[in-house]
């Protein structure tokens, strides 16, 4: 087997994370993934194996600079990911990015277990397949890419929003007793029949944990929202504590 022809350096003690775009340092975990990289043509080779997680921002540095090697993007190997969660998906959307702005893609050839499941979660497959490419430079290529970023920004808002609407639909299952699918049409339902976005009634029901009380609105359309599931005192309770989560 040849040698690769780029091998990253280990960053699992150090090595600088990207800078985020408000100027904050965040504080990043060790980076517990390793790459090697192959040229193929116009293309880079890139295989991943380890945890692809919060720390893998680490390896981004390393992965801009492949990417700039490269003549029409980089194809990458992750069948050796042991682990992958939305951080990790979030690094292979900055790289995607970058690429973008290059004029160039990323293609997934290949994926573990992890890494399927995560992108299949996050609906994020397609923005990494063949057919993504770009023809030329015309008017469908430009749309393509406009399309692409557009989705990029929505994935990214639905995953840092995500973790609040979770915490929502648990208070809902353990104050009535519902099961996730019941607990999450009762969102959906209070959030259309309120007109309020679903990650913004996540964060009120989340802040009733806290002392915060719900609008009388609100709390009517959750009651019968909660009602409307079968479950016992859900009327009474959501009416008396003024809150879904209050007696959880």
């Amino acid at each position: 087997m040849p040698e690769p022809a780029y091998s990253a350096r280990s960053q699992t003690q150090e090595g600088a994370a990207p800078t985020p775009e408000d100027g904050a340092t965040p504080a990043i975990p060790p980076c517990t993934a390793t790459l090697d990289v192959l040229p193929d043509g116009d293309r880079m080779l890139v295989t991943l194996w380890g945890e692809l997680d919060l720390g893998g921002r680490r390896l981004l540095p390393d992965l801009y600079d492949v990417l700039t090697l490269s003549g029409s993007g980089v194809d990458l190997y992750l069948d050796s990911v042991g682990f992958c969660d939305c951080s990790g998906v979030n690094v292979l959307l900055d790289l995607r990015t970058r690429a973008l702005d290059q004029g160039k893609t990323v293609v997934i050839r290949s994926g573990g277990r992890a890494v399927e499941r995560v992108l299949d979660l996050t609906g994020t497959r397609e923005l990494f397949t063949d057919a993504d490419r770009a023809d030329g430079d015309g008017p469908r290529a430009h749309a393509d890419q406009d399309r692409l970023l557009t989705e990029v920004a929505q994935l990214r808002r639905a995953m840092q929003t995500r973790p609040t609407i979770d915490l929502a639909r648990g208070i809902l299952m353990a104050s009535f007793s519902l099961s996730p699918e019941a607990a999450w049409s009762v969102l959906v339902r209070t959030s259309q029949n309120t007109n309020t976005k679903l990650h913004h009634l996540a964060r009120d029901l989340v802040g009733t944990v806290h002392g915060n009380t719900l609008p009388e609105q609100v709390r009517r359309q959750l009651a019968a929202a909660v009602a409307g599931t079968g479950a016992r005192g859900g009327t009474e309770m959501c009416h008396a504590s003024g809150t879904a989560g209050a007696e959880g």
